[in-house]
């Protein structure tokens, strides 16, 4: 995460303090001192950095919605779960997966490329759910008392860099008291162990194929050593141990076998990074041979990440004929239709296109990609008023969706309103965690000059509420 790594340098004065500290003893969960609002909290900062200023951040609304549909089958069936999880993706070829405080879960590229079925992809999941709920960072971090909410949270991005950075993590250790450090990656160990227990019994509550877990931790240790630099950037965070696989394996053989079947998203969102990366002809080229030697099990997938390539090496004719093949296939899903949709928009099918999104909306009415994917296509056939009336009843359903709050603003500019055009961008940078631009947008709406009395009142008692907000999270800036 290039962002990230600028972070090192003005996080690094804080460190000898930090890592110089006795640690909390591994033990009960709720021991540390950080409480589940200040983990949240912290979590919510760190997961707003990486949203919208890191350029790692993968903003694809199908990849990020299939991973929230994983990692929430695997939250539904932890008991220690009582938190809002969010799972997102990283644009990192680098195998890594890490967990923030509060439920903020991310996933590099890499890591999905690399595991061969969901099971794995789950089995990885279910480890860092596991140290959310059991607070190993908050553990961690508990003895932190005298640092500030953004002095932790900035401190926890540092890390997340120099895991991607092994240069500047060795920078870090040198400024930093060695010993205590190293003091820590033992800790840590404990942790790693536990998480793999616990997200082992996660992963068979929730009906996957338990050996896939030990699979997936030998072939990150067989990584070692093919990888570039020496070292997977997963196996930096999470030491795969001859001990740690055995272990694995052991709880393998006592379960009962359970196969469990790969979902058409798990290999649709594979062949989708994999059209992605890269050259794009070469991409083409590559899943045209693939399809042609069926190199690849999946025959649908494999049709799908064509379509993408050729879609991206500007070739949208050929690219719609291979989506519209696959949606007369027998398997269907929201990622096929939505694929088909722009290939033919690409195509000067506009037509066609809006009436596959329409179709589309009507059978997958919770796909959050095909509600985007439709809302524009509203915006650009010109009917604001439908558009107004659709973002209204998808932001019922998810009413925390930055996206949402950006149409809406859009949609009501088209029409002219402008008090609500600042309420809903006010909306958005809240989400963004700029309260200082969300409050600037509602006193630009207490001067809009087309707003009833209600609506003002409405106005004066979320801009009272954003200022509050805001001098509480100035106070949390101070030493605790």
């Amino acid at each position: 995460m290039r962002f990230l790594t600028l972070l090192i340098a003005a996080t690094l004065w804080v460190a000898p303090r930090a890592w110089g500290q006795a640690l909390p003893d591994l033990g009960d969960p709720s021991g540390g001192v950080l409480s589940p609002q200040m983990e949240r909290r912290i979590g919510e900062s760190i997961a707003r950095e990486i949203r919208f200023r890191d350029p790692s951040y993968l903003d694809d609304p199908e990849v990020g919605e299939y991973l929230n549909r994983l990692g929430q089958r695997l939250v539904a069936a932890s008991p220690g779960a009582r938190l809002d999880f969010e799972f997102f993706a990283i644009q990192d070829s680098s195998v890594n997966a890490f967990a923030l405080p509060g439920g903020f879960i991310g996933v590099n590229t890499g890591l999905l490329l690399l595991t061969e079925t969901e099971s794995e992809l789950a089995s990885v999941l279910a480890h860092e759910i596991s140290h959310v709920t059991q607070h190993h960072i908050a553990q961690m971090m508990g003895a932190q008392q005298r640092m500030t909410i953004p002095t932790m949270a900035a401190m926890l991005l540092a890390m997340l860099a120099a895991r991607s950075r092994p240069d500047l993590a060795q920078g870090a250790i040198m400024a930093s008291q060695a010993g205590a450090v190293q003091a820590q990656i033992n800790y840590t160990r404990g942790y790693e162990r536990e998480a793999d227990r616990l997200g082992f019994a996660l992963l068979s509550s929730a009906g996957f194929d338990v050996s896939a877990m030990p699979v997936f931790f030998e072939r990150l240790q067989r990584a070692t050593r093919v990888s570039e630099g020496g070292m997977p950037s997963y196996l930096r965070d999470h030491p795969v141990t001859t001990e740690r696989i055995a272990e694995a394996q052991a709880r393998a053989a006592q379960a009962p076998y359970r196969q469990h079947a790969d979902s058409i998203e798990f290999q649709l969102v594979r062949a989708k990074l994999r059209a992605e990366g890269g050259d794009a002809h070469d991409a083409a080229v590559h899943f045209a041979a693939a399809l042609r030697d069926r190199r690849y099990a999946d025959e649908t997938a494999t049709r799908y990440g064509l379509s993408s390539a050729l879609l991206r090496d500007r070739r949208p004719a050929e690219a719609a004929a291979e989506a519209m093949a696959l949606r007369a296939g027998a398997v269907k899903s929201p990622m096929i239709e939505l694929l088909a949709a722009r290939a033919s928009q690409a195509a000067a099918e506009s037509a066609r296109a809006f009436e596959i999104l329409r179709a589309a909306r009507e059978r997958y009415p919770y796909s959050r990609p095909l509600a985007y994917a439709w809302l524009d296509a509203l915006q650009a056939a010109g009917r604001p008023q439908e558009a107004l009336g659709a973002v209204g009843e998808q932001l019922r359903a998810w009413p925390h969706d930055p996206h949402l709050y950006e149409f809406q603003a859009k949609t009501y500019s088209a029409l002219g309103r402008r008090l609500q055009q600042h309420q809903a961008q006010a909306e958005f940078y809240v989400l963004q965690g700029s309260l200082p631009a969300a409050i600037e947008q509602l006193q630009l709406a207490q001067t809009a000059g087309d707003a009833t009395f209600y609506e003002l009142s409405s106005v004066d008692a979320r801009l009272k509420q954003l200022r509050e907000q805001h001098a509480r999270e100035l106070r949390d800036a101070k030493p605790l």
